[in-house]
């Protein structure tokens, strides 16, 4: 990987150590207070909250994120260094973390590569003791917000077969047997946008000693060619929430494909709406 986003424990130490750095741990309470990186501030609704245009869409998610990072301590001179459990066991809630921070504008966002995970792994120190940041204004700055699909764009696109539309979400999902994580039928319907490709989103890490990590940039646009994605091909990514698509975003990004975007609201707001196209049943 490149290393412009993901960074690995040793080099966060490392970091920790030289500059000032601000560390959002997505994981939810529980975890955290069993035991998390020193300094670390809790910031679970990066992976809880659901966008979506009627409650608001992207403008509340700006205000409110805005208030949750403030909060945390980020004002623009800290580096904001995102993580969760492991790349694969927390829906790449970390890598949500990064999208959001990056729309709002944020100058300085890493995220953990490996997480938690791979900071124990690597023997560097952790606590329970709670921590108590220091809220300051966040600056919510212009020039990333492109990065982030909303509901009439993504009507747009849909229709648009110059854009590639990638599920990046769980076979089953994909198939139209469940209709997202948190339940067969938690949605109303089930299926997948007209047109869509589809490459599991777990197929961008590979095992490793220390936990699951993201494959090499040749490896990752190894998959991508799969489905005819090329490092020119403007791509739109969805999951269910926007977390999984935010793991693959890092992913894809970090490999080189220039034109890369997520529908954050998703299958969880797309298929809320019946007028919407969907594709049912298992694809061909």
């Amino acid at each position: 990987m490149s290393g412009q986003v993901l960074i690995a424990a040793p080099a966060l130490g490392e970091l920790m150590r030289t500059e000032a750095v601000v560390l959002i741990d997505t994981r939810d309470p529980g975890q955290f207070h069993e035991g998390h990186i020193p300094g670390a501030v809790n910031v679970r609704e990066v992976f809880t909250y659901l966008a979506t245009s009627p409650t608001g869409g992207l403008a509340a998610l700006r205000e409110k994120f805005a208030v949750a990072f403030g909060k945390a301590g980020l004002s623009g001179a800290e580096t904001a260094v995102v993580y969760e459990q492991s790349m694969e066991s927390g829906f790449g809630q970390s890598c949500r973390g990064y999208v959001l921070l990056r729309y709002l504008g944020y100058p300085k966002i890493k995220v953990l590569h490996g997480g938690f995970a791979a900071w124990r792994a690597a023997g560097l120190p952790i606590t329970a003791d709670p921590s108590h940041p220091t809220a300051k204004p966040f600056p919510v700055r212009s020039g990333s917000q492109s990065i982030l699909v909303d509901l009439d764009a993504m009507k747009t696109a849909v229709a648009d077969p110059k854009i590639t539309k990638l599920d990046v979400r769980d076979v089953d999902e994909w198939i139209g047997d469940s209709s997202s994580p948190y339940g067969k039928n938690f949605c109303p319907r089930k299926g997948r946008l007209p047109g869509a490709k589809w490459i599991e989103w777990y197929r961008m890490m590979k095992p490793t000693p220390a936990g699951q990590m993201f494959k090499t940039p040749d490896e990752i646009l190894a998959e991508c060619a799969t489905v005819g994605i090329r490092s020119d091909t403007p791509v739109i990514i969805y999951c269910f929430k926007g977390a999984r698509a935010s793991n693959t975003f890092v992913a894809l990004e970090e490999a080189g494909v220039k034109d890369v975007r997520i529908y954050f609201g998703s299958w969880n707001e797309w298929s809320r709406d019946p007028s919407l196209p969907i594709e049912e049943g298992r694809p061909f």
